[in-house]
């Protein structure tokens, strides 16, 4: 049979195998357009929305009064960079290695595909794969499926996840230019260690911006995109560097520089990480942020009421401006971590073998029993603590809760036994209002069941269970005055809560008299280790002194009294229905010292903070409303109630010495009233706050500026506290006034510091009221608090950084002054006090000054049970506490 025989005779067979192609090609595209159609309708397939404003959880950023990022809030450390941040080394290293043709195509690379297709059928490996960038940043929106099931079940899931990431690549193309789709890949790519994106990335690894990221370390980054674990250049450092390198060399065959550089790059170049994984706590103004996040989140509740809009601080990518001002914030830092070190070695030296929860002193046996009842919440508060608890009673409390609806807590517990111990305790708690009737009832409904004795068996052995763990020796860290703020040592448990409870602790504000605006704010000696704000608007002290020249200055303003009037030095009683005291009894106060019978001027009874003298300004005031007007006129809530439901600033005369409890936040606030000429701001320390867009969801309102106090009268104050701060004015280039305030028992150590610019407010002592110095010296606030003040103001002084005038003054006047400041002459040559007037106005008659010189190689000593100092020489503390009859005040 011929050729042309046989193609005759099976032409048939021929076209019905062509046509059988054709309609299997036909349907191939049909059903291969039908499947994507239909996968492109799938409800699990990003929206053209999401598309658009994908949902990613975005950091907030703080930013300080001058731009600058101080603290993140987040979830993922999330912040966008935009494109023209970028480097160009950057975009030419992630082309040259993920996706040559990324200018070429359209979402997929057919020809790279091709090729993997390729050399997957002939078992060859194709050089580079088949993924585009824009199929990364696809991908990444799929990151958090999971395939569960069967290996055929995984498999379909794969598949078709891989199409739609297909589709997802080809809409990202249609609705965004390439530079977009750069920059959001590099914004959206997790890095490791909480570094999410190309900006917290850079930070993290390297400590800068991305703009800054040389060639080397832009290509170690692009590096990491293939695989973040095994490249890791924390972790494995030998990977990282190759994977370097072949960015670097891939780079170099695109042309972008030529072999020489190439080798000159990977010669000897070892990776250079400046490796700092973020957390929320560090950075500057720790307290701060932390103050900053529950205002911000309250600010946000509100507008969500307003709005009907829900923002989340922590992942909505929002920009909060500030007030504070970086650098002032660093010199009070630095000026806290010096003098609180000091202050603690002195402690620790006064205190060396003896306890402040059992030194009797002047202490009531009463007062010894609950200050040892509150180390126990102290420690039952403590993590160890808590692991135990739970161990041996919550499935008895568990039952308990189930019966009587009643939550029982451990103090409650302790009440309990009290009772059954000594019948009538709960009456006692009653009358005190510390315990409800319904309450006591539900407590012996408890007590006459079978669960009572489960519980105090079990309570028994926790109790035995924690003395015994307590108790025993442990590696652990622990705060310490050095470097990095800790140190390792072996101490129990028990004695490290002791040492932590033992350190004193500080709040520091400064606050810009003319606006209100807070510049620096220190909350504590460590973040870390001490989470209690001690600057939060909710945490209040006793005054003591620093309350006197509210007293003073109504004085003045309501009478027009001349600051060199002189008062004797002699006891002053107000009595029994004087006045509109409303005083049950008479009320006589004391000096610290002994009456002198001596004359002194305003001025010098400031300056030595004579009790003797402000009761005499209140007896003659008449009243304290008028006291009580002008602070409230200062920025204080007087008729705020405090914890026992009285008005916070007691309508007692006793409130000028100082018996009233305040903040630091407001104290300062109200000070900066006589820095500003007698007009009142409220402190502030949010500007505004952005969303991800750009656009201000809130600004703080502009304020009204009342006059608090007249201008003559203010300007006589602050004549005052100039004078009262004489002992440092020849330390600082800057006019300053200021007030010292020591309470009873020298548990709060206060000193408020003002100049024309800036009113800084500083407050120490411990966290518990018995945590304090037994030496009237050493726990004075001239001793504690005043050099912090004086050494932040030096180095915002000496900061050329800074924007600060020390050479402002205060502002005085226009024309003659209604009321005398100048004293020479208008009391002939009498004395004033023990000292006498001068003829110099500012002479000052401080004995010593700060008295603060310790030699600071001394050895420090903790007084605590420590390894690693066993066995202390023992210094001689300092003298006693002054067993006298003194109200303690200054």
């Amino acid at each position: 049979m011929t050729n042309q025989e046989y193609r005759e005779n099976n032409m048939p067979k021929y076209k019905k195998y062509i046509k059988w192609m054709w309609i299997l090609w036909g349907v191939g595209v049909f059903s291969t357009i039908l499947f994507f159609f239909f996968l492109s309708r799938s409800s699990d397939l990003p929206s053209t929305d999401e598309l658009q404003n994908p949902k990613n959880n975005l950091a907030t950023e703080v930013l300080a009064a001058d731009g600058s990022v101080i603290g993140r809030y987040y979830v993922e450390n999330r912040v966008k960079v935009a494109y023209e941040d970028l480097p160009e080394h950057l975009i030419q290293a992630l082309i040259a290695t993920e996706d040559k043709r990324f200018y070429k195509h359209a979402g997929i690379d057919l020809e790279a595909l091709g090729r993997v297709v390729k050399g997957l059928a002939l078992g060859t490996t194709s050089k580079g794969g088949g993924s585009t960038i824009t199929q990364q940043l696809a991908k990444l929106q799929y990151s958090n499926r999971s395939f569960k099931g069967g290996k055929i079940k995984r498999a379909i899931k794969l598949g078709l996840t891989k199409f739609k990431e297909w589709i997802t690549a080809v809409q990202l193309e249609r609705r965004y230019t390439k530079e977009e789709i750069i920059m959001m890949y590099l914004n959206e790519f997790d890095f490791l260690y909480g570094a999410v994106g190309i900006k917290s990335a850079s930070e993290t690894y390297f400590g800068k911006q991305p703009k800054d990221l040389d060639l080397s370390e832009a290509a170690m980054l692009v590096g990491m995109l293939k695989n973040p674990a095994f490249y890791n250049p924390k972790k494995f450092k030998k990977n990282a560097k190759e994977r370097k390198e072949t960015v670097l060399k891939l780079m170099m065959e695109a042309g972008h520089f030529s072999e020489e550089e190439y080798y000159e790059l990977v010669k000897n170049k070892d990776l250079q990480l400046n490796f700092s994984r973020k957390s929320h706590s560090e950075g500057i103004a720790p307290y701060f942020r932390e103050e900053l996040r529950k205002e911000v989140k309250n600010i946000l509740s509100e507008l969500g009421e307003k709005d009907g809009k829900e923002y989340n601080v922590h992942t909505d990518g929002l920009t909060i401006y500030t007030t504070i001002d970086p650098r002032m914030q660093l010199h009070a830092e630095a000026s806290v971590a010096k003098n609180m070190a000091n202050n603690q070695k002195k402690f620790f030296k006064e205190w060396k073998n003896k306890d402040p929860w059992t030194y009797k002193g002047k202490a009531t046996d009463k007062e010894i029993e609950m200050r040892l009842e509150s180390f126990q919440k102290v420690l039952r508060g403590s993590d160890r603590y808590q692991i135990h608890r739970d161990i041996h009673l919550s499935e008895t409390l568990s039952l308990i809760q189930q019966k009587y609806e009643l939550s029982l807590r451990d103090y409650e517990i302790v009440r309990m036994l009290k009772e059954e111990k000594e019948a009538g305790h709960f009456a006692e708690l009653r009358e005190k209002n510390f315990l409800s009737e319904k309450k006591s009832k539900i407590y012996r409904r408890i007590m006459r069941s079978d669960l009572w004795k489960t519980l105090k068996n079990q309570w028994a052995k926790l109790e035995k269970e924690v003395e015994k763990d307590f108790k025993k020796k442990t590696k652990m860290k622990i705060f310490a005055y050095n470097d990095t703020m800790e140190r390792d040592t072996i101490m129990t448990p028990w004695d490290s809560l002791r040492y932590i409870r033992m350190h004193l602790q500080t709040g520091v504000v400064a606050v810009d008299p003319q606006s209100g605006a807070i510049k620096a704010w220190v909350g504590g000696i460590n973040h870390k280790y001490f989470k209690f704000d001690h600057v939060n608007k909710s945490v209040e002290r006793q005054v003591g002194s620093t309350f006197k020249p509210f007293v003073y200055a109504t004085a003045i303003a309501e009478w027009g009294i001349s600051p060199c009037y002189k008062v004797p030095d002699m006891a002053y009683t107000i009595h029994k229905g004087e006045g509109c005291f409303e005083l049950l009894k008479d009320w006589t106060p004391k000096n610290f010292g002994e009456y002198t019978g001596k004359e002194f001027s305003l001025y010098k009874a400031l300056e030595k903070s004579k009790n003797t003298v402000s009761a005499y300004l209140m007896k003659q005031i008449g009243c304290t409303e008028p006291v009580r007007t002008l602070v409230k006129n200062m920025g204080i809530d007087v008729d705020a109630l405090n914890v026992y439901g009285e008005p916070r600033v007691p309508k007692q005369p006793s409130i000028c010495l100082g018996a009233t409890d305040l903040s630091v936040y407001e104290l300062t606030g109200a000070y900066a009233t006589f820095a500003n000429n007698g007009f009142s701001k409220k402190p502030f320390f949010i500007s505004k706050i952005e969303d991800k867009n750009g656009d201000v969801i809130y600004r703080t309102p502009p304020q009204t500026t009342p006059r608090a106090l007249n201008e003559d009268a203010n300007y006589v104050m602050v004549d005052m506290l100039k004078k009262v701060a004489n002992p440092i004015q020849g330390q600082l280039k800057t006019e300053v006034g200021g007030k010292t305030g020591t309470t009873n028992n020298h548990a709060d150590a206060w000193f408020m510091g003002i100049a024309p610019e800036i009113v800084i407010g500083v407050w120490v002592g411990g966290d518990d009221r018995w945590i304090r110095f037994r030496s009237t010296y050493n726990g004075q606030g001239g001793i504690l608090a005043r050099p912090i003040y004086v050494d932040m103001m030096k180095g915002i002084e000496k900061d050329t950084i800074v924007k600060y005038n020390p050479n402002k003054r205060f502002k005085k006047p226009l024309g003659e002054l209604s009321i005398r400041i100048d004293c020479r002459g208008i009391y002939g040559n009498s004395t004033d006090g023990e000292e006498g007037l001068t003829d110099d106005p500012n002479a000052s008659t401080d004995p010593g000054g700060f008295g603060d010189e310790y030699d600071d190689d001394e050895e420090e000593d903790l007084g605590f049970d420590d390894e690693e100092n066993p066995n202390p020489s023992p210094p001689t503390p300092p003298n006693e506490e002054d067993d006298g009859d003194d109200d303690g005040f200054d």
